[in-house]
């Protein structure tokens, strides 16, 4: 049987079940899972964008077409779980959690592992899971990982979130299975979360000498020709700007550390159709700042139901003394608050170095092991611990070097 038909049903404490207690309605409801890739991730977009109304997490990076388009890293192997919940005949998609079967990131130990977010510049681990199904989905995913011979147990969740009612419900599931996540890293990622306007919100977020150098910024820019703030959302139109966007890039400093897009082939074809992709549902657009019609600084934002993110941003490098990347920042920060259909944006930002940092609101992430099985084991507990000891010595070691060098110049206000 292949692996997109598979199915296992379980109850609300993860027990195989035929049905699970009935629904107000009087409706049997029980959920069921299925392994996916492919071609079959295709066929459920309607279903994805359904579940991302009801969702506790709206995660991008979780967007069945995206986890599809992660057969541009050859290397790369996807696999999504889709939970669906079945009741009175009525079937819809309850949850999904995406996963790249292979290396644990960032490990020297011959593991295999599932490893969440499942594909490169991907930033948020976290499923996409119906707020009123979290207990029931998640005991399903994780036994039917536990029983699927042809998946590794052991998941490694890179950026998790660490609040919120699906994390609530994951360490609440782990527990009753006996089964301990192992924590690895707790950090801060800046976010955009505020009833505020444009005004009062910078008045908060920058002190009054930075405001006034930004003003100072953008006058000075305005006297070599015309500035102007743009937000690119015409698919066609985001085509061709993010071939400007790639080009900026890659004459930068990523250009010369050879980390830009169009420096890897993979990275490149995978951007190009991401965007080609969303962009026609509204789910991909460009913020830029030019000057005489030349974008001068630019950003990338997906968008996934009411959270926008922030995914890739650069500048150029000539107009560093002008900051164009804080005075964009400026303008699309406006821009989100004034936007009714935006609760919250997701940085993407690895912690608090970025001028991202300037929001003042702060996401709680996570990065931890944990283990499918019921009762979990003493490898994984062996293992996780090796892990953690490996990733402290390599900050420890990354901490050391930088503080012997000079890092890549970056823009400040």
């Amino acid at each position: 049987m292949p692996a997109s038909a598979r199915l296992a049903e379980f109850d609300a404490r993860g027990a195989p079940v035929a049905q699970q207690p009935r629904a107000s309605s009087g409706a049997a409801t029980s959920v069921t899972v299925e392994v996916a890739a492919g071609a079959r991730l295709a066929e459920i977009q309607m279903e994805w964008r359904d579940l991302i109304a009801r969702a506790d997490v709206a995660n991008i990076f979780m967007h069945p077409v995206l986890v599809a388009l992660s057969a541009c890293y050859p290397d790369t192997r996807c696999r999504a779980l889709l939970a669906w919940q079945n009741s009175g005949g009525r079937r819809r998609l309850a949850g999904f959690w995406a996963f790249a079967a292979g290396r644990a990131p960032r490990s020297i130990i011959p593991l295999s592992v599932l490893a969440a977010p499942a594909f490169a510049q991907a930033y948020l681990a976290s499923p996409v899971i119906d707020r009123d199904l979290l207990d029931a989905t998640l005991q399903a995913m994780l036994d039917h990982i536990a029983a699927d011979a042809t998946l590794p147990k052991i998941i490694a969740l890179d950026a998790m979130r660490d609040d919120g009612a699906t994390t609530q419900a994951l360490m609440r599931i782990l527990a009753s299975r006996g089964s301990a996540p192992a924590i690895l890293r707790r950090f801060m990622r800046p976010m955009l979360a505020s009833t505020l306007d444009a005004k009062q919100y910078m008045e908060a977020a920058l002190s009054t000498s930075r405001r006034k150098k930004l003003r100072q910024h953008r006058r000075r820019l305005a006297e070599k020709g015309v500035i102007e703030s743009k937000i690119i959302s015409e698919p066609e139109a985001v085509g061709r700007a993010l071939e400007d966007f790639l080009r900026i890039e890659a004459a930068g400093w990523k250009g010369r550390k050879r980390t830009a897009l169009l420096c890897n082939v993979p990275d490149a074809t995978f951007t190009r159709e991401m965007v080609a992709a969303l962009a026609p549902q509204g789910d991909a657009s460009i913020h830029a700042l030019t000057l005489d019609g030349r974008p001068v600084s630019m950003q990338i934002v997906l968008r996934a139901g009411a959270t926008a993110f922030t995914w890739k941003t650069t500048y150029d490098e000539a107009l560093h003394d002008f900051s164009p990347g804080m005075l964009l920042f400026e303008d699309y920060t406006a821009a989100f608050l004034a936007d009714p259909g935006i609760t919250s944006v997701d940085s993407c930002s690895y912690d608090d170095s970025s001028f991202m940092a300037s929001w003042s609101e702060r996401q709680p992430m996570v990065e931890m092991w944990i283990d499918a099985r019921r009762g979990g084991s003493a490898a994984f507990a062996h293992l996780s611990r090796l892990q953690g000891i490996y990733l402290r010595l390599r900050a420890q070691a990354k901490a050391a070097y930088l503080a012997g060098t000079r890092r890549p110049r970056r823009e400040t206000a």
